[in-house]
Order: structure tokens, then sequence, then C-alpha cells
């Protein structure tokens, strides 16, 4: 498969022997007209690693037919084999669109691994739920899965993996704050005087 990965020594060190991206750091410099860009390097970094675990994935999944998006789904799905999941619940747990997770629910469904049942505690809401194939799927699944994040992971210690997942959810949380804060400003300023035709 073209571009599984890219090579280390595609990066240059700095002086303390961390890893940068020399390419980026030139054109987030040329951006920042002067100022610092050590948080613009840092969102190229966690792009480019985004981007080099879901290559990884998608190269596993597509070989049994989903993709990364599905699987993610029919993982969550897993984990609540009883009760399933509403739609919309899916979608705030993956931080995606409620039509992106009906389109993959969709998918799973026409192939046998996931199906939708009533919500017996709301009749208007509807349930998705991973059904013995799916179930038989994940288990296929799950040794190829930890080969693979053990060799993409190769030379992490715990406690850097640890930090890691620390840092990456440290930036959620930032994000949903500002969303949120975007949001209520966004509600002041059409309360104010109506929607400004002027912004992007």
């Amino acid at each position: 498969m073209k571009d599984v990965h890219k090579s280390s020594v595609e990066f240059a060190r700095d002086p303390g022997g961390s890893l940068f991206d020399a390419g980026a750091r030139a054109a987030m410099a040329r951006f920042a007209a002067g100022d610092d860009t050590l948080a613009l390097e840092a969102a190229t970094a966690v792009r480019t690693a985004f981007h080099a675990v879901e290559r990884i994935r998608a190269h596993g999944v597509q070989g049994r037919g989903l993709s990364s998006g599905a699987f993610d789904i029919l993982m969550r799905l897993s984990a609540s084999a009883d009760d399933g999941f509403s739609i919309g619940d899916l979608a705030q747990s993956a931080g995606v669109s409620s039509r992106n997770v009906t389109g993959l629910i969709d998918t799973l469904e026409r192939d046998g691994l996931v199906r939708r049942t009533p919500d017996h505690r709301d009749r208007r809401s509807v349930l998705a739920r991973i059904t013995p194939a799916g179930q038989a799927w994940i288990e296929s699944f799950r040794r190829p899965t930890q080969a693979a994040m053990a060799a993409i992971f190769r030379g992490f210690t715990p406690d850097e993996l640890t930090q890691l997942r620390h840092l990456c959810l440290r930036l959620a949380e930032n994000q949903h704050r500002l969303s949120l804060h975007l949001s209520r400003a966004d509600g002041m300023d059409d309360r104010a005087g109506g929607t400004d035709d002027t912004r992007p």
C-alpha cells in the first residue's frame, strides 16, 4: 500500500533532540510573520500523527471490507452489546455528525454486523446493536489490531503513551470549551442585532 508510513528520516531534530518537520516549520514561520510557531507546529504534528495512525488502521480494516469509520462504530457497539446506542449517542462519542453515523450504520446493517431495534425507553428513538456476526468480526480483528498498534508505537514507553493520551485529550477538552464559547458568542450576536452577513 502506498504511503503506509512516513519515515522518521524525513524529520529533523532540534538541539534538544526533539523531532520537527522542517518544511512545516518554514511554512509556519512565513505564516506567523515573526511570531512564535510552536503551537502551529504542534498542531501540524498532531495532524501528521493522526494520518499516520489512520493509514495503518485503514489498511487493516479495508482488507476486511470495512472503512476505519465503520470499524470505530462497530468497536463502540461491541462494548455495549446488550443496551446498544442511539445514533446521537454514537455520533457524540465518536465526534462525528449524526448523518455520518447513520451512513455507517446503514453499511454495517447491510453487512449483517449491526441491527437497528426500537428503544423501549423512547418510542421516537432507534438503537443500534451489534449482532453475533459483528462480535465475531471484532474478535477476529483483535490480534491484528493489537499487532499494528504495537508496531506503530514501537519504542514508546508506557509513560510516554500515557502522556501522549493525556495531551491529545487535553486538546480535545480545549476544543470543546472553545466550541461552547463560540456558540454562546454567536448566539449573543444573533440576539444583539441579527446575522452579520459580513462574517465568513
